[in-house]
């Protein structure tokens, strides 16, 4: 929102929320249907090619998306270091408002222009026309309106809602209050109804014109420098013509400079470009990828997961990971992305942070959770996990952590395959149980004496058990073979604290993995379900309350978060991938995998010291 809201800020059709797409149905709907049902004389290809060019030029924005985001957080070539925080994807949800916008005109256009109606698919002299006009009138009167904008008057009232965003992404090009972008269309008309009225339009035309439009802007704002130098060295009057993303980038960290739309020839022409221009793009043209202290190792989990990556849809990967009906519209895509992943067999980088003089990298398997307990894939995971370990060694990754399944006691013993399989590794291996142990027991409410420990055993599970017992709170099983398992692992004097009892069971629950909805049943109402797995169990009961996955929540100076780490709140970071922070910031230097376990209380204090906080409210009831 700017500064001052002027009239006609707001999208006429916000108030719809996630149903705003229907306001194209009343166009959309009947050209379809005409188009398919009624004779060459009455329907008209025009109206029909709409709603597809819509859908395209969304398509082509979230291409733009996932490219900048896998771009920037790999480091080479990136232009401005800021970080984007959850406010700026907040304020940039609506970046498709602006194709509703274009699909009303374009239709309307159609029912009132009877060349639009019948428009033929080619036209030469169009294309020339269509790209003459952009370079002449439309470049020049933007740059102008540019300026205008710049004005404090109109700067306060809208255009500072777009410079908003100090460091831009693509789709940060398409930000602007409704009068604002109807400005702009009026300036993109010039070529199209120009075209039209001459009687040389054309489908071709106007579909290269818009995604024209659509690449620069996206380009224009993607942070990453991606224009060869030798591309001005054989052609130099090319910059004059096209702009770079580092010379639209300065406009956004100087504000009073490099005002051209996508030609820099006007600033050059009234003296308004920035003199750091080349000097930013020659820099950051050979800028290399950059080499983090800390990496986390996770995969993917569902099929839809996909979407809600750093690198998939903006605001599905700002909100805690959860089943969306639209997500099976998208099938199609969901089935193709499943057969990349399958065929590119290479982990690659999800996100980047920063965590004070500390540089944090998310690299992703492309595994899907189900594969993980297919018997043919492990060893071709557990192969995809060691090339992982052995890039982070060629980078100097001080710390490298395992999260999710990666570090499946059944497919590589907590990591321990890896120090075996790479005794000579740098790079120190964290699966994070301790962290994950001080966060489950502070989160038992304070003066329970007694607690349930269900699921399957794990090296977290003996841990939590054998910490409760010696502190004198009594343990709970269910099962007689679990019972005789955790006694073996504990002292005498602490297996008087474990307790066989199918009954009368304590409304304290620690669950693992392989929770059972007739376990969860047996539970007395107004359980709290604590789990200790990587994954949330299934909720079941509706009086009773369900914690997060052991988690704590990031503190401020932890930047460049802007998306959440799976099915976790905002700003909330699990355990697993927060121990492998405080390994490189303690700088412990110590291996904590396989049967090796970290001192619990050591890494508890040090997580409160470096500002990571325990999760006191986020607690739910609602079931699946």
């Amino acid at each position: 929102m700017a500064s001052k809201p002027g009239i006609l800020t707001e999208w006429p059709w916000t108030w719809l929320g996630n149903f705003k797409y229907l306001v194209l149905a009343p166009w959309a709907v009947p050209a379809t249907y005409s188009y398919l049902t009624k004779d060459d004389n009455r329907k008209y290809l025009s109206s029909f090619l709409v709603l597809p060019l819509l859908i395209s030029r969304a398509v082509h924005n979230l291409i733009w998306i996932s490219l900048s985001r896998y771009r920037t957080a790999k480091g080479n070539n990136r232009i401005v270091d800021k970080s984007i925080e959850f406010e700026q994807v907040d304020r940039e949800r609506n970046w498709d408002d602006q194709i509703i916008l274009n699909g009303i005109i374009m239709y309307t256009a159609i029912m009132f222009i009877k060349y639009a109606q019948r428009v033929p698919w080619w036209s030469t002299d169009g294309l020339i026309w269509t790209f003459l006009l952009h370079a002449g009138p439309v470049e020049f009167l933007y740059y102008w309106l540019h300026r205008a904008l710049h004005h404090h008057f109109l700067y306060s009232r809208y255009h500072s809602h777009h410079h908003s965003s100090i460091v831009t992404e693509p789709i940060t090009s398409v930000i602007h209050p409704f009068a604002e972008h109807i400005s702009y269309y009026l300036l993109f008309s010039i070529p199209l109804l120009t075209t039209l009225f001459m009687g040389n339009g054309s489908i071709i035309a106007i579909t290269i014109y818009l995604t024209y439009i659509d690449f620069m802007n996206n380009m224009g704002h993607c942070n990453f420098e991606l224009i060869p130098k030798w591309l001005f060295s054989a052609f130099p009057p090319l910059k004059y013509l096209m702009y770079t993303p580092s010379y639209h980038s300065l406009h956004h960290t100087q504000f009073r400079t490099n005002y051209s739309l996508f030609m820099p020839f006007y600033d050059y022409v009234y003296g308004t470009m920035d003199k750091s221009s080349d000097t930013l793009y020659e820099k950051s043209l050979v800028r290399e990828e950059e080499s983090p202290d800390v990496v986390h190792l996770t995969h993917l989990t569902t099929p839809e997961s996909i979407y809600h990556l750093r690198l998939g849809f903006p605001y599905l990967a700002s909100q805690p990971h959860k089943s969306n009906w639209y997500l099976w519209l998208m099938w199609p895509v969901t089935v193709w992305s499943m057969m990349v992943t399958w065929i590119y067999g290479r982990t690659f980088t999800v996100e980047r942070n920063v965590f004070k003089n500390l540089k944090l990298q998310t690299w992703a398997i492309p595994k899907y959770s189900i594969q993980y307990y297919m018997q043919w894939q492990k060893e071709i995971i557990n192969t995809m996990i060691e090339n992982s370990i052995l890039e982070a060694e060629d980078k100097g990754v001080r710390v490298l952590s395992l999260g999710l399944l990666n570090q499946e006691e059944g497919l590589n013993k907590n990591g321990e395959l890896f120090l075996k399989r790479q005794p000579q590794l740098k790079v120190k291996l964290v699966d994070g149980s301790s962290l994950v142990v001080a966060v489950v027991i502070n989160s038992i409410p304070k003066g329970t004496t007694q607690v349930v420990l269900k699921g399957n055993l794990s090296k977290v599970a003996y841990s939590i058990a054998l910490a409760l017992c010696q502190d004198g709170i009594q343990v709970f099983t269910m099962s007689s073979d679990e019972y005789k398992k955790l006694q073996a692992k504990l002292s005498k004097e602490a297996g008087n604290n474990l307790v066989l009892s199918k009954s009368n069971t304590p409304k304290t629950w620690l669950v693992g993995d392989g929770l059972s909805e007739e376990e969860q049943l047996k539970a007395p109402k107004g359980t709290i379900f604590i789990p200790f797995s990587q994954f949330p169990p299934k909720k079941m009961r509706k009086d009773c309350f369900y914690n997060t996955t052991p988690a704590m929540l990031a503190p401020k100076h932890l930047e460049n978060v802007d998306s959440c780490e799976n099915w976790l709140p905002r700003r909330v970071m699990s355990a697993w991938r927060i121990a492998g922070i405080l390994h490189a910031m303690e700088e412990w230097n110590v291996n904590e995998c396989g049967d090796m376990m970290f001192n619990i209380e050591k890494i508890w204090q040090a997580s409160l010291e470096h500002g990571f906080r325990p999760l006191t409210n986020v607690i739910d009831s609602k079931p699946n």
